[in-house]
């Protein structure tokens, strides 16, 4: 059976001072429709309309926000929400999602998918969703990842290299030669001209089986706690034993933990399939400000927000106040956000270095 997993436990500290440890980005609402402002988490829970069941839908977050996301989102019972003690990596994630829905269902397929991520249109995100989906019905064995064509030489994202066209899948299914994390910026420019690499949305489609045999080869560790929680799922021992358990697992990244290894492993096929689509990973101020409409200057203010800006360029302004103006004299890429206790200030190019000014701060600003 199909299912699906939003990961919605990151801590968003390079959308601060918006995004906080009690609020964090996907539970912000600050993306702005024509029905009113929704949070990055309200539509990644829409983008999964069609694509499974209702009741085979989850959401994988920190059990703080278990309340927070059945008040924003209450087709989502409590148990579809699957509530992290502690944030324990994106590995921890997905092996606890496995475990969960291996022990429902032995032939359980599911996709991970991201609270952070804007796409669209939706039915191309569907198509290329349903083909990964084949691919791991037909082949348990086979790990897909989902690549977006680059439009610039991010140095920000990883990339998937395609090595060759699978038949059958509409011509977007391809095998990967190999992964490459967050390269410099000749690189990208190389990877761009080439036309062979893609950019690693973070999505996947996995067997909940062959993640939970990979884990015991490649983290075994990590499996055994994975494997009791498991087994005292659904019974009264529960919430003791996912406790107990799940803040001891070692960190890891999916990425490392599971489809670096696969690469090497002869039991499993890694596969991409190509994702055409408009994508923004919206994990700073640069790219939110990507949601806003510029002026004829670039510049950008969030609505609601009481701007002037004056002689400026590329530059952006988001306050939480609508009775607070921010203004702007002769700047060029600064971002300026207001909220009720803190007003961050930086070049737009400093967007990335957010996390180092974030670690400073007293824990009641975090």
């Amino acid at each position: 059976m199909r299912h699906a997993m939003i990961m919605a436990g990151g801590a968003g500290t390079r959308l601060w001072p918006t995004s906080r440890a009690g609020t964090p980005k996907q539970l912000t609402p600050f993306i702005h429709r024509e029905d009113g402002a929704v949070t990055l988490l309200d539509v990644a829970a829409e983008r999964m309309d069609g694509l499974v069941d209702p009741a085979q839908r989850y959401i994988c977050t920190n059990e703080k926000f278990r309340e927070q996301i059945r008040n924003r989102l209450p087709a989502f019972t409590d148990a579809n929400i699957l509530g992290e003690p502690a944030a324990r990596d994106t590995v921890n994630a997905v092996g606890f999602a496995a475990a969960v829905l291996e022990k429902q269902d032995p032939d359980a397929v599911f996709a991970v998918l991201t609270a952070d991520h804007l796409i669209t249109p939706q039915d191309v995100f569907a198509r290329a969703m349903d083909i990964g989906f084949k691919l791991v019905e037909d082949r348990p064995n086979r790990l897909i990842t989902f690549g977006i064509k680059p439009t610039f030489p991010a140095t920000g994202y990883g990339y998937v290299e395609q090595a060759g066209e699978i038949l059958n899948t509409d011509g977007l299914g391809f095998h990967v030669a190999r992964f490459v994390e967050k390269p410099e910026l000749a690189k990208a420019q190389q990877y761009l001209s080439k036309g062979t690499f893609f950019w690693n949305s973070g999505m996947f489609v996995f067997s909940a089986g062959t993640i939970m045999r990979l884990l015991e080869t490649y983290m075994p560790e990590n499996y055994a706690g994975l494997r009791r929680i498991q087994e005292a799922w659904g019974t009264p021992n529960q919430q003791r034993v996912l406790d107990e358990v799940y803040p001891t697992l070692p960190k890891k990244s999916v990425d490392y933990a599971i489809m670096e290894p696969a690469s090497e492993d002869d039991r499993v096929t890694i596969c991409g399939v190509r994702m055409d689509v408009d994508w923004l990973d919206v994990g700073s101020w640069p790219s939110y400000a990507q949601t806003l409409s510029p002026d004829p200057d670039n510049n950008r203010a969030a609505p609601g927000t009481k701007a002037v800006m004056v002689d400026c360029r590329d530059s952006t302004a988001i306050s939480s106040d609508a009775n607070h103006t921010v203004a702007l004299l002769g700047c060029e890429g600064l971002i300026v956000v207001h909220t009720p206790d803190a007003t961050l200030v930086m070049p737009a190019e400093k967007a990335q270095d957010l996390k180092r000014l974030h670690e400073r701060l007293d824990e009641g600003l975090k």
